[in-house]
């Protein structure tokens, strides 16, 4: 590891990428803090800190603290996620969409300027309703004096400061993924989660018995040792694969013998990594926006009660949503007709199955089954935080999304980070003769 770090600097291209990356994190950071005009930040935070089991915290979670600041930053990149899931299921049932992503980069530059066209707009409905929901805030008691004053400047500068924050870290996020080391929009959403963390670690305390609280000491260990066998949960089925052998077929040039070999085709059990329980919280907090707009109506409170994280129907919705976007996702990203194509023109074939079609659904066949046992795992982790709390009263942000993206995205950036001191031949992480990191595919938009 110690000649792993040291090789980190040796590398001037991989270096710069770094700093780079925790350059414009640090940015990122630096924005939490800075507060929407005419909002009073120590009333936002208190009233923040009492909802943080439930919608909020949610909120909360994914801007990494931004909503208890009211930063510029409280939208974080939740309408770039969702302009992304708009376009994506567009290019399926979209013709002229379909055709451009075939297109290659021209195609997909195109895709990608239009998700930046539908991101302004979801950032303006957003936004304007944050604007109304925190005017209807400022009427409550305890929170009377939220807001300095309030009218339409006050509603034009929230959507001003708000849209702008979410363009910029979009932007940002961009940036990183091109400059940087790793996909930045999971980056992003990597450093909010982990900068919440030690506030999370001295809550937890706190509960105890030994920080005051009621929380038994022996019942504090049991969390620990919980969240340690989660994140070994997660490492091993982030890397578990089903390999399909594959047998190449000799043949001869000119005096040469060529083929012959065998070789294995990797299929990873968690093809779309950590973007369906993104994607899933995503569309579940967009209703809640929706219903910002019209405060104090019955019905409004009653599909927020129905949609509160931790609620039978919120969970099963988020369960049925990781699984639809589980397979719509490993659907857009591996197509089982090309492999197979591919596999043919270079005279490859799976053992017992015939070239061609049959390959291709034999594939698709096995790429089904498998994606079915990693949506199962990737739910059961996502469901944790209800376990938690109504068990043990932990912090939200302590749950098995929060987990999962945390230890899916240090993965991700460490494979990248291995590929490159790999081609610049310096030993990985892993040392010497160890096992190398898997890296998979998650890239967002």
């Amino acid at each position: 590891m110690a000649n792993s770090l040291e090789g980190l600097g040796k590398v001037p291209e991989l270096r710069k990428r770094l700093l780079y990356t925790l350059g414009m994190l640090l940015v990122y950071r630096i924005g939490i803090f800075v507060t929407v005009p005419g909002v009073d930040r120590e009333i936002m935070e208190n009233y923040i800190r009492y909802g943080q089991s439930g919608l909020l915290g949610l909120f909360d979670l994914f801007s990494g603290g931004a909503v208890s600041q009211m930063s510029i930053f409280a939208l974080g990149v939740m309408p770039y996620i969702s302009a992304s899931i708009i376009f994506q299921l567009l290019a399926v049932v979209v013709p002229a969409l379909e055709r451009l992503k075939k297109e290659g980069d021209a195609g997909t530059r195109k895709i990608n300027q239009y998700t930046r066209y539908a991101t302004v707009g979801l950032s303006v409905i957003q936004a304007i309703s944050i604007a109304v929901w925190l005017e209807s805030l400022s009427d409550n008691a305890g929170t009377e004096n939220l807001l300095s004053s309030g009218g339409m400047l006050f509603r034009f500068l929230t959507v001003i400061s708000l849209t702008t924050g979410t363009l910029l870290l979009m932007w940002m996020g961009e940036q990183i993924t091109d400059r940087g080391i790793g996909n930045g929009i999971s980056l992003i959403i990597f450093a909010g989660i982990v900068a919440r963390l030690p506030d999370a670690v001295v809550q937890t305390f706190q509960l105890s018995t030994l920080g005051g609280g009621s929380l038994a000491p022996l019942t504090l260990l049991l969390i620990a040792i919980l969240i340690v066998v989660t994140i070994g949960f997660i490492v091993f089925f982030e890397r578990a694969q089903r390999r399909i052998p594959v047998q190449y077929a000799k043949k001869v040039v000119g005096r040469k013998l060529y083929g012959g070999q065998t070789t294995f085709l990797p299929l990873k059990v968690n093809m779309s990594g950590v973007i369906p329980p993104i994607f899933a919280s995503s569309i579940l907090m967009f209703p809640a926006t929706i219903a910002n707009f019209f405060p104090g109506a019955s019905w409004v409170s009653s599909m927020q009660n129905m949609l509160m994280p931790g609620g039978m129907l919120y969970n099963f919705m988020y369960v049925a949503l990781i699984l639809f976007f589980c397979y719509f996702y490993t659907a857009v990203t591996f197509n089982p007709v090309d492999v197979a194509d591919n596999l043919k023109k270079n005279g490859g074939f799976v053992p017992g199955i015939r070239a061609g079609k049959a390959t291709a659904d034999y594939i698709d066949k096995v790429l089904s089954r498998i994606t079915f046992g990693g949506a199962v795992y990737i739910s059961s982790v996502c469901v944790l935080p209800t376990i938690l709390q109504g068990e043990f009263n932990v912090p939200f942000y302590f749950g098995g999304t929060s987990i999962l993206i945390v230890v899916g995205v240090a993965m991700d950036t460490a494979s990248q980070i291995e590929a490159h001191l790999i081609s610049r031949s310096y030993e990985g992480f892993a040392g010497a003769g160890g096992p190398r990191m898997r890296g998979r595919r998650s890239s967002i938009g």
